[in-house]
């Protein structure tokens, strides 16, 4: 048979068969695994993760369909053609996240023009194979089984891996490894078939040159991955970042200033502190709440893994147990370990009173256990529905049941200035669960001012707050200040958040627009 022969389906071998069909198990899972990076990626960079997976999974399905339907106009050169496809997948597919990155520092229109182009590229091109892939495979069986096979396989292939992407390619690879590793699958596919059906092929050579220099790329990518990380970080924080880590359920990276020193906590790209302020948020989220007359000696908090919030309950002497829960075990582990953390929080997360859990808040707080005098919820704003859920009406009433008469909850509760409607929304769900509610802010150079809300059952809460304990900014009459609101920031009306109507995420959602 001539190197210049055409395959068809009549010549297919049944070995050629075989390797037809796990390349479409591959990929199902390689382009699966595309559309996964991209909307994290974008999730991670913009926020709002239900606007970007939705927009992420509407556009590659409709490029998908566009793909399958550009193909019937290719000639009849089929292995050629799902071959090229398969080389630019590799290529586009693998540099996907690093490009993401690298665009986002700029402006934000080049990031969506980037990210929607590699959705349209990368599902066109998956698109592209199936139909090329089924009519080769027609002749080996019936169109009715073939089509089954075909269809069964990538079902299959796209289950993989939309279950290997969270569990293995994201916490052991990162977003940008992993779009190499999912690209070099691509290539080596793509190679395999080369030599397969190279008879078939009249330009096998420059094929197998172009797969190989695509190999090279990804195999250097891959070996300088954690370089490449650094550089696409540097430019998305600006900063120094001396500390970076893709854990199972989020991205810790921590910064430093090479001008004021001034080192910064970013979970998931958004800010957690800075060392410059950090003191003033941690002090007006725990000392009122500490200063309501009654027991504390059972303290609960929920999230706060870097030891802050820890730091500042330890300064109260009648303390004697602090449940901390963090689901993430890394990030209570570097509040233990990381140098720049544990200078920060003065080792509390070793306190002999301390007790960590890495367990999901609302999983813990719904069994039955411990009941506390204190609940101090130190959680990320709600930028996603995951987070919603532990600022709703739900949880502080399951969150009410594990506390004592008299006991006090407070929460970290956004910006009243720039969300606030969530602000307020967060205080009316509170005051959905609890007889009185309590609302404060403070002014954060980091991220101007912010507010917090207190609430509790039984008696009502002090006018004014002593706080005999040492601090660097809260004080009586800072207290006092604090709970009068300007007329641009006063309570407007909103609703209760619950997870069945989840309110404040789309409140937040509007309010960073408008």
């Amino acid at each position: 048979m001539s190197s210049t022969q055409s395959i068809t389906p009549s010549t297919l071998t049944g070995k050629q068969a075989g390797v037809l069909l796990f390349s479409i198990l591959v990929v199902a899972l390689c382009g699966i695994v595309y559309e996964l990076i991209i909307g994290t990626v974008s999730s991670y960079l913009l926020g709002n993760s239900v606007y970007q997976f939705s927009f992420t999974i509407g556009f590659f399905m409709f490029a998908m369909g566009v793909g399958s339907l550009v193909s019937k106009y290719f000639d009849n050169n089929y292995v050629r053609n799902f071959i090229w496809i398969e080389i630019a997948i590799a290529l586009i597919g693998g540099v996907s996240s690093i490009l993401l990155f690298m665009a986002f520092p700029f402006v934000r229109v080049l990031y969506e023009l980037v990210m929607y182009s590699l959705i349209l590229m990368i599902g066109a091109l998956v698109g592209m194979e199936i139909p090329i892939l089924t009519t080769l495979l027609s002749e080996k069986a019936s169109t009715k089984d073939s089509i089954a096979n075909v269809m069964s396989l990538d079902y299959v292939g796209a289950l993989i891996g939309s279950v290997a992407f969270p569990l293995l390619l994201l916490p052991s690879l990162g977003l940008v490894q992993s779009s190499f590793a999912i690209g070099l699958i691509n290539i080596f596919i793509a190679i395999v078939n080369v030599f397969v059906f190279r008879n078939y092929l009249a330009h096998f050579k420059q094929m197998l040159g172009v797969c190989l220099l695509i190999l090279t790329l990804l195999i250097t990518c891959m070996f300088y991955g954690t370089y490449i990380s650094r550089f696409a970080e540097k430019h998305l924080y600006f900063d120094q970042v001396i500390y970076s880590n893709q854990t199972p359920y989020q991205k810790i990276v921590v910064t430093r200033s090479t001008t004021t020193r001034e080192q910064r906590l970013y979970i998931d790209g958004h800010i957690q502190f800075s060392t410059r302020d950090e003191y003033r948020y941690h002090e007006y989220l725990v000392h009122p709440a500490m200063a309501v007359p009654g027991p504390k000696e059972n303290i609960l908090i929920l999230g706060g893994g870097d030891g802050l919030a820890a730091r500042e309950v330890l300064k109260h002497d009648e303390v004697k147990n602090i449940h901390l829960v963090d689901i993430d075990p890394e990030m209570t582990r570097i509040g233990k370990e990381l140098p720049i953390l544990t200078r920060l929080n003065q080792k509390s997360m070793s306190s002999a009173k301390l007790v960590a859990y890495n367990e999901d808040a609302f999983s813990f707080i719904n069994k039955a256990g411990v009941k506390y005098d204190r609940v101090i919820i130190d959680m990320p704003d709600p930028h996603n529905e995951a987070i919603n859920k532990l600022y709703s009406r739900e949880f502080y009433t399951m969150i009410k049941r594990r506390m004592n008469p008299g006991a006090v909850i407070i929460t970290q509760s956004s910006s009243p200035f720039f969300t606030r409607h969530v602000f307020w929304c967060i205080e009316e769900t509170l005051g959905s669960v609890f007889e009185h509610t309590l609302s404060y802010k403070t002014t954060l150079p980091s991220f101007g001012i912010w507010g917090f809300n207190m609430a509790k059952n039984n008696a009502e809460f002090p006018e004014t707050f002593q706080f005999d304990v040492p601090t660097r900014a809260i004080n009586t009459a800072s207290m006092k200040a604090a709970m009068v609101f300007e007329k641009d920031i006063v309570k407007v009306p909103t609703l209760v958040n619950s997870i069945m109507e989840p309110r404040l995420y789309q409140f937040y959602i509007k309010d960073l627009e408008s």
